[in-house]
């Protein structure tokens, strides 16, 4: 096998591991849409059963329930078949798209990658702010989502802080871990309760 044949093989691998790593699977998603549907069959069967046997029913006989919807408004037709619409888009979507787990990738120098929780990396700019702008830790939120980290300081009484100078601290800090999927940076300013009063 050539170099190139290598690389562009080792390349697919680490792609598959990256995504491995970072996308979690439907299966919970898929449990609970086929638990839901078993219990509805095994509902129905029980009401069929108990017709059968000329028991009184759980809820309504499937005759009733037949005979209701055929005796309700088009308006109720509507919201009905509106909502059963919904939720099969919704299954669709859940069944097509990837979940995603709250982590990134950070690449390395030397072709390498590194996965990463949002956690850490919120954290690691929490202590490099506090470090590099002299700012209490304790006054610093910073939330890591999957295209966007949002960076809230709390002054202490008496203090101003130049947000601009957070978000260029913040924006190298960001600049070095090479992100991937890449972020959006936003800095926001919050007072503590008793201040704005």
């Amino acid at each position: 096998m050539t170099a190139t044949g290598t690389t562009a093989s080792s390349d697919r691998a680490l792609a598959r591991v990256r995504r491995r790593e970072t996308h979690s699977p439907r299966s919970t998603a898929m449990v609970v849409a086929v638990v839901l549907l078993i219990a509805l069959v095994a509902y129905l069967a029980t009401e069929i059963v108990l017709v059968m046997a000329d028991a009184p029913s759980l809820i309504a006989a499937p005759a009733d329930l037949l005979r209701g919807l055929a005796a309700a408004s088009g308006t109720v037709m509507t919201a009905i078949g509106a909502a059963v619409a919904l939720l099969g888009a919704v299954l669709v979507v859940i069944a097509v798209t990837p979940g995603r787990l709250a982590k990134h990738t950070m690449a390395a120098g030397d072709g390498t990658i590194v996965v990463v929780d949002n956690g850490v990396v919120a954290a690691a700019i929490a202590q490099h702010l506090s470090d590099t702008l002299g700012i209490d830790r304790r006054r610093l939120t910073v939330g890591v989502g999957h295209r966007r980290v949002d960076v809230t300081v709390r002054p202490e009484t008496g203090l101003s802080i130049d947000l601009d100078e957070v978000r260029a601290a913040a924006d190298a800090e960001l600049a070095t871990y090479r992100l991937s999927p890449s972020v959006v940076l936003s800095v926001h300013r919050r007072l503590d309760k008793k201040e704005e009063r």
